[in-house]
């Protein structure tokens, strides 16, 4: 079997889609894409597929250390996301060619199901009690939201009294049986971070997440001795190389990588057994399509450590197309009691609406996060 084409889609939200084929008709999907970075993603798709065309699809530790190996510059979002979607494509191919779901060319699964949990509130959250409501009432036993808008360095009392306030609101609308993660989303720096973890103790979140930003994970030390809240940090991270300093200075909790960043299935399956051997938990991150959320759960599948899934499904990022558009057996992410299970088709246990995305490729989309500034007009963190 020899690979014979790689073809991109860029389809609206804001997600991109590549399909490998095959000289045996197989063919494979993946989900390279960086938010706001489509365009520059699929290029390095594109520029990928030379190292490619010509070569058996199923050797894919091979290609995936030629894809990263063979560059003299290597790593960061944009060449990993491109490695990633096309090792998810690949390990789809290699699922439909010997007809086993992924997780079984991995070992075997571990778990027939896992937790999911949806999002509420948006990019500056509102109502965010009885979005809560509506989806516990849903099914979902777990949610997460983004704690805060953007903060300074040093920052008002004022603001952090506004996210107690929100996140009282959450834990009284659902109860105190509902897992609640609080995203920081790197809007938070190391003196309000400090006081945020502390001030939301009383209200037993199941996690905090990027209460600093990545490239400041030093500052973890720091947090931690405010606060006994997992703390999660991860979706900006790209390679098991990215994780080291990370899981050696023993401040995380729970990490987070991207199927879609970190290098796809076979790199996420290795960081999380790395995760493993640290006693840290792992909760892909994935506010994308419906083949990254496929491939998270093949890995989840096999991952004892995994033991929560982010879907996309309603969030907020969404409009126009949703996570079930693009597939053709919708029933495949049905939700049950707050989990999803494992897909058992062939590879990763999708099936593509491949005229959906062909139609919806000529819309395409230049989709960018919002910039937002601080009132003395400094570029503050989204």
């Amino acid at each position: 079997m020899k690979i014979t084409k790689i073809e991109t889609f860029i389809v609206p939200p804001r997600w991109c889609f590549v399909k490998v084929e095959t000289d045996e008709g197989i063919t494979g999907w993946g989900e390279p894409v960086v938010e706001g970075r489509a365009a520059t993603v699929e290029a390095a798709v594109l520029e990928l597929a030379d190292y490619l065309i010509g070569k058996d699809p199923c050797n894919i530790e091979d290609h995936w250390n030629v894809m990263y190996r063979a560059g003299f510059y290597r790593g960061g979002p944009i060449l990993m996301s491109a490695i990633a979607g096309i090792d998810q494509a690949l390990w789809d191919i290699k699922g439909k060619y010997f007809n086993a779901p992924v997780y079984q060319l991995l070992g075997g699964a571990c778990r027939e199901s896992i937790r999911v949990y949806s999002w509420i509130g948006g990019d500056r959250p509102s109502d965010v009690g009885s979005a809560a409501k509506q989806v516990v009432d849903a099914g979902f036993t777990a949610v997460k939201m983004n704690g805060t808008e953007e903060m300074q360095y040093v920052d008002s009392y004022e603001k952090i009294d506004r996210v107690v306030e929100r996140i009282a609101s959450v834990r009284e609308a659902v109860g105190g049986n509902i897992g609640i993660g609080i995203d920081f989303h790197g809007r938070v720096h190391k003196p309000m971070a400090k006081i945020l973890a502390k001030e939301l103790e009383p209200f037993r979140p199941m996690f905090i997440e990027e209460p600093v930003l990545p490239e400041n994970n030093e500052a973890l030390a720091e947090i931690t001795k405010h606060t006994s809240i997992p703390i999660a940090t991860g979706e900006r991270m790209y390679s098991r190389w990215d994780f080291k300093p990370l899981f050696e200075s023993g401040y995380a909790d729970i990490i987070q990588p991207d199927l879609s960043h970190a290098g796809g299935i076979t790199e996420v399956k290795k960081i999380a057994s790395m995760a493993e051997a640290y006693d840290i938990a792992v909760a892909p991150h994935c506010p994308l399509g419906p083949i990254a959320l496929a491939s998270c759960l093949q890995v989840d599948a096999t991952a004892h450590n995994a033991f929560i899934q982010e879907q996309s499904l309603g969030i907020h990022y969404n409009q126009g197309n949703d996570l079930l558009d693009y597939i053709t057996d919708k029933s495949v992410f049905d939700y049950q009691d707050g989990h999803v299970k494992i897909p058992q088709g062939p590879g990763l246990g999708i099936n593509i609406n491949e005229e959906k995305v062909i139609e919806m490729a000529k819309e395409g989309h230049r989709w960018r996060n919002p910039i937002w500034r601080h009132k003395d007009g400094t570029v503050a963190e989204w």
